[in-house]
């Protein structure tokens, strides 16, 4: 079969795509043929060696898939050869198969398309886990979403408005926030045209505004994590998902002090595995909230397999709305 393998840390353009031997799974694995893999920061991250995660070399990135499955091991019952298929692999998905762990495959509703399939598992999956879990969201708050047109941020804008609060998008162009406009976002701040924080007042401050958002979602980093936790409400929490700014912000922690405000760290991967019937339950309720057309996944554009460079590549100069999928 073929596979992108990364044989030592570097750019996406170090990637090589090569003819590997496929394997069968072996217990409480499941063998699928991919049929579109997402495209998320973690998997260009990974192939820097600037991921959590080092695989040992070669590997092949590709953390989320959607697909047929060609076989399953020992244990396995919930999935057999022939159903349609999304799972969590952490790596090897953009290849031809995929070996994935059975207790991170799940049934494919039927009229799921692969593409919106294969974008679902991480993206929507970690916002859950931040909004829903973490900072435990209600009907009635302000949440604001950092990044709010990339995948993970217009998931949280989707998963937000699907809670029943007030969601402010903040983004760096227009063309972003339309698109934050059209996944249900109440307020749009392009934050790279006016000042955010002047932004957050004025969109905060009013006889029935919160005097402050109640929670921040921050999938950025950098330069804007200060002035949106200074715009935080009375018990405000902060959700750090990731730098994708790729600056790690140093806050003063007197700000969380004086504001009664909660740091929270975010990271799915390991919420998996420590608390699968939790995450489980959040995808269940995803599916259901699909299904009412409360979330709406959007895939901005399609690579073939030998593009898998050029699509982390895009990823990684910000040129990406929504969600990329690589087709093998």
């Amino acid at each position: 079969m073929r596979a992108v393998l990364c044989h030592q840390w570097g750019t996406p353009d170090q990637l090589v795509i090569e003819n590997i031997a496929a394997r069968e799974p072996g217990a409480g694995e499941v063998r699928i043929r991919v049929k579109a893999a997402g495209v998320n920061f973690p998997d260009a991250l990974m192939v820097q060696g600037k991921y959590q995660l080092k695989p040992p070399f070669p590997f092949s990135p590709g953390a989320e898939i959607a697909g047929d499955v060609i076989s399953v091991g020992d244990g396995v019952t919930h999935v057999r050869a022939g159903d349609r298929v999304v799972a969590f692999c952490g790596v090897g998905g953009f290849a031809e198969e995929v070996i994935a762990p059975a207790a991170a495959t799940m049934p494919m509703p039927e009229k799921l398309d692969y593409n919106i399939a294969a974008t679902f598992t991480l993206a929507y999956g970690t916002a859950w886990h931040a909004v829903r879990d973490r900072a435990a969201l209600k009907a009635g708050e302000t949440m604001l979403v950092l990044g709010a047109a990339g995948g993970v941020g217009l998931a949280a804008v989707e998963i937000g408005k699907a809670i029943g609060a007030r969601v402010i998008a903040a983004a760096s162009s227009t063309e972003k926030l339309e698109l934050c406009k059209k996944h249900g976002a109440d307020v749009l701040i392009n934050y790279e045209a006016e000042d955010l924080r002047e932004a957050l007042k004025r969109e905060t401050g009013g006889a029935n505004r919160s005097k402050g958002v109640d929670v921040v979602f921050d999938p950025v980093g950098g330069k804007f994590a200060e002035p949106a936790f200074r715009s935080i409400a009375w018990r405000g929490r902060y959700l750090v998902i990731g730098f994708a700014n790729g600056e790690i912000p140093a806050l003063p922690w007197n700000l969380a002090l004086l504001k009664g405000a909660s740091i929270a760290g975010v990271f799915w991967g390991e919420f998996v595995k420590r608390e699968p019937k939790a995450n489980m339950a959040g995808i269940a309720e995803m599916m259901g909230w699909m299904g009412e057309g409360k979330i709406r996944p959007h895939v901005s554009r399609v690579y073939s397999l030998d593009e898998t460079p050029l699509a982390l590549n895009d990823l990684l100069a910000r040129k990406a709305t929504g969600k990329l999928v690589i087709v093998p």
